[in-house]
């Protein structure tokens, strides 16, 4: 624990990245707008950020929508929730982790126009920081993250991970009274155990607060006896329905390249931004379907928004 410390500590002597800043949109209080963040890419992958606001189309329950606002957000503020799993089954990996997520906020973070908050869990929900611009704070934050005491493993013989309630908690208290571009970054194995919660409660809680679900799949293929069970296949699915994407650590792929994925994803996205041509008389789910008009193109958006009364 010690060396992680010293590491982070030494560290927070980097410079940070200066970014220009970029006009954002305003919107009036009194129009509800439907916000649907997308990243295009080719069929090979490669990242599409030349489209203009012609160039999609978008429907709402099947019935075409005008959209009104539009930008490509590589300028534009975000809003990042770092949630850290470290419970037992993290235990060898997490050393890896916390630098990593260091690495990944000294280039990510703009300082004055970015805000993260860090949030570990294990058999509970601990927010380390709050919302916050200021790498040192979060630095400081990183270098308390860390797995339960035995004492406090041996009282809660019941829970495990509790990685739905820790993605509702991140939603419903902080991301839903956020604007703007919003995203959780999930560092699990993608088990839940113990949690109050349903995977089900925690995709909506992150689509009603408008926030995309990143999940790096990191495990260690050791610790369970009775073989690794499969929570890429969950975390997939609640990546899949936000909007966001799923990445897998392997010998392939580092943690640091994928968090490097993630970084160009996050400048690579675009705004789009449409009011709904029905009224909402009933709080309610409703399906949304974007496409580009521009043949071989893949996006990677949310497919539905919680339509608020």
């Amino acid at each position: 624990m010690q060396s992680r410390r010293a590491f982070l500590i030494s560290a927070a002597g980097f410079g940070s990245v200066r970014y220009l800043r970029a006009q954002e949109p305003t919107f009036k209080t009194e129009v509800k707008v439907v916000n649907v963040l997308a990243t295009v890419r080719t069929k090979k992958g490669e990242f599409v950020r030349d489209l203009d606001k012609d160039d999609f189309a978008i429907t709402e329950d099947g019935r075409p929508q005008t959209i009104r606002y539009f930008a490509r957000q590589s300028d534009l503020p975000l809003t990042l929730g770092m949630m850290i799993d470290t419970s037992g089954s993290q235990h060898r990996v997490l050393d890896s982790e916390l630098s990593a997520s260091f690495r990944f906020l000294d280039q990510v973070l703009r300082d004055g126009k970015d805000q993260v908050f860090i949030m570990q869990f294990d058999m509970s929900v601990v927010l380390r920081q709050g919302l916050t611009s200021s790498f040192g704070k979060l630095n400081d934050a990183l270098t308390k993250v860390d797995e339960p005491t035995r004492q406090e493993a041996q009282m809660a013989v019941l829970r495990g991970t509790v990685l739905y309630d820790a993605v509702v908690k991140a939603s419903n208290q902080i991301m839903k009274n956020q604007n703007g571009r919003k995203a959780l970054i999930l560092l699990t194995d993608g088990v839940d155990y113990g949690s109050d919660a349903s995977i089900a409660d925690a995709i909506d809680a992150a689509q009603r607060a408008d926030t995309l679900i990143y999940s790096i799949v990191f495990s260690d293929p050791g610790f369970y006896s009775f073989g690794e069970p499969d929570g890429g296949k969950i975390l997939a699915h609640m990546s899949k329905d936000t909007g966001g994407g799923i990445y897998e650590v392997s010998k392939k792929h580092s943690l640091g390249d994928i968090f490097g994925v993630i970084e160009d994803e996050l400048r690579s996205q675009y705004s789009i931004g449409y009011v709904s041509d029905q009224p909402v008389r009933i709080s309610e789910f409703r399906k949304i379907q974007l496409t580009t008009k521009q043949k071989g193109l893949q996006i990677q958006a949310r497919d539905r928004y919680w339509a608020q009364r």
